[in-house]
């Protein structure tokens, strides 16, 4: 059997504060199943439209000002924690983690949006020091780094419902055609080739983080072409590996083939490059709360400079530095803080409205796409219910549907009997129209997205509804950004990753086109160095 760790190898990867809706009955006529409607601050967000702020009642002095709360804010706090920089961190929402969110309820925690790390490669010195700091890395054997066994993922890891029964991994290969497996073949044997490509300049085609990929021109010209297109060249059309390839696309970039550059179709199977002394090369660490977990470790010395319900809606800059206003949402009165240098760790969707018009800026925000999604958390009274196959996984994923299938919270338990669980299903919203597609994801009912869930789970689990007690849903409205055909090349991430005047300095995964902790890591880090300088 092939698992998706081998799928290169062998051919030879609640909480924000609003809730917009609420449901607390369903349509079973058994039980009472309670849950909610919710998502991040959408209302105090949606006031940056309105634009009308009284004038702030006080002006404090401060040397740093990071606006947002998300990965990419607390790595670039506590690189400045570490080198003795006082700064005030203003955060939207109640509790900071951007799209890391999770839950927790009687039965476990659990994720509500980003849900592991891949075990990280050579090139993030920063990133693995991190690691090491909170004991997720506890030693080194032979200069590679030994993991924590506790959050490196348990087998099983991953399972594939297809043809009516459960296979081992998420790579087709049950009852799969002669003739499509000699595909997925030759497609694994193409990734393996970028994966060991070095381009002209001398480093590697493809890698994490981005910022130390190759520039060569013949490597980057694969993001002017659709990943479709690409597999089309290629002559590689089964629908098995186009269903995978799919799958891979929507789940870390919330886009379908056709709206996905080749260069980042192919960066997702070839830049994984991990390095670890007792783990596989595309091993993934992950928690009951997902990333959560990394947040909770990146906020334990930076915490008393966070400043929650901060809506931030001005930054200009003065003779002095930068000035940045917000609306204190706890006291609904707005404040002032004058910085000598602000970091701005907020998606562009947001930097449009909140830099001064004052600020010169070139950068065309429509090429920032972001992708919404609609994420499930189901509680479940007894033992899984389970048709024929393998075994319950980390991740469980339907051949065929729209959805990414779901996440098992327990899965790092180490109790032998599990009788309750938490599953995580996540439904990427993958149409051509963003903001059609985020426009339906808002519209819809609690009861719609009820009935959508269990719809898709009932293929493989007939009586889930029977086990289920509560299911609370979450809208993320801008989850991701989309890296689209020429968006990882353009001009846009180019000049939005520019400093301006040394005094105002951005911090994103969106800088990066994909959105993955390493690279929200990463800029953070950058972008509290800028500021050293």
């Amino acid at each position: 059997m092939i698992k998706r760790r081998e799928f290169i190898a062998q051919g030879i990867g609640l909480i924000g504060a609003a809730t917009f809706g609420s449901v607390l009955t369903s349509c079973s006529p058994t039980r009472s199943i309670s849950g909610v409607l919710s998502g991040p601050n959408q209302a105090l967000g949606h006031r940056l439209r309105q634009g009308k702020f009284s004038l702030p009642v006080e002006t404090v002095q401060q040397d740093v000002v990071i606006v947002g709360g998300g990965v990419a804010a607390l790595s670039a706090a506590r690189y400045l924690a570490k080198q003795g920089i006082t700064y005030s961190l203003l955060e939207l929402e109640q509790r900071v983690g951007g799209n890391a969110a999770s839950g927790n309820n009687a039965v476990s925690a659990y994720p509500l949006g980003a849900h592991y790390l891949t075990v990280p490669g050579k090139h993030d010195q920063e990133l693995l020091k991190f690691l090491e700091e909170c004991k997720v890395i506890v030693g080194y054997e032979q200069q590679k780094p030994v993991f924590n066994d506790y959050y490196l993922c348990f087998d099983p890891k991953e399972r594939l419902f297809i043809h009516n029964q459960w296979q081992e991994g998420l790579v087709p290969h049950q009852g799969v055609p002669a003739n499509d497996a000699d595909e997925i073949k030759r497609f694994h044997e193409l990734m393996e080739h970028y994966k060991n490509l070095i381009g002209a300049d001398g480093k590697e085609a493809f890698c994490i983080p981005l910022d130390a990929c190759s520039n060569d021109p013949d490597v980057l010209k694969l993001d002017m072409i659709s990943f479709a297109q690409f597999l089309k060249d290629q002559k590689l059309q089964s629908p098995y590996l186009l269903w995978y390839v799919g799958y891979c696309c929507a789940d870390d970039f919330g886009a379908s083939i056709e709206n996905t550059s080749a260069w980042a179709g192919i960066h997702y199977f070839a830049s994984h490059k991990g390095v670890a002394a007792n783990a596989e090369s595309d091993a993934v660490l992950t928690w009951p709360e997902g990333n959560d977990w990394l947040v909770n470790q990146l906020k334990k010395n930076v915490e008393s400079s966070i400043i929650p319900n901060s809506l931030v809606y001005n930054i200009a800059i003065t003779p002095q530095g930068v000035q940045v206003e917000y609306l204190d949402a706890a006291k609904e009165v707005t404040k002032r803080i004058q910085a000598k240098k602000v970091i701005v760790a907020t998606p562009q969707f947001i930097n449009q409205r909140i830099l001064s018009q004052d600020i010169n800026r070139p950068v065309d925000y429509t090429s920032f796409q972001y992708a919404p999604w609609m994420v499930g958390a189901l509680t479940l009274e007894g033992e899984l219910n389970n048709r024929r196959g393998e075994q319950l996984s980390w991740d469980n994923v339907i051949y065929g549907s729209s959805s990414l299938g779901y996440v098992n919270a327990k899965h790092q338990d180490v109790a032998v009997h599990q009788n309750n669980r938490v599953i995580s299903f996540y439904q990427p919203m993958l149409g051509n129209n963003i903001q059609q597609e985020r426009q339906v994801a808002y519209s819809r009912t609690y009861q719609q997205w009820y009935d959508h869930i269990l719809k898709d789970l009932q293929h493989p689990h007939p009586e889930i509804e029977k086990q289920l007690t509560s299911l609370d849903i979450w809208i993320w409205g801008h989850g991701m950004v989309r890296p689209s055909i020429g968006f990882m090349t353009g001009q846009a991430k180019k000049e939005a990753i520019r400093a301006i005047d040394n005094k105002i300095f951005f911090a994103h995964s969106d800088l990066s086109g994909i959105s993955i902790f390493e690279e929200a890591f990463f800029h953070g880090v950058r972008a509290a160095k800028e500021v050293l300088l």
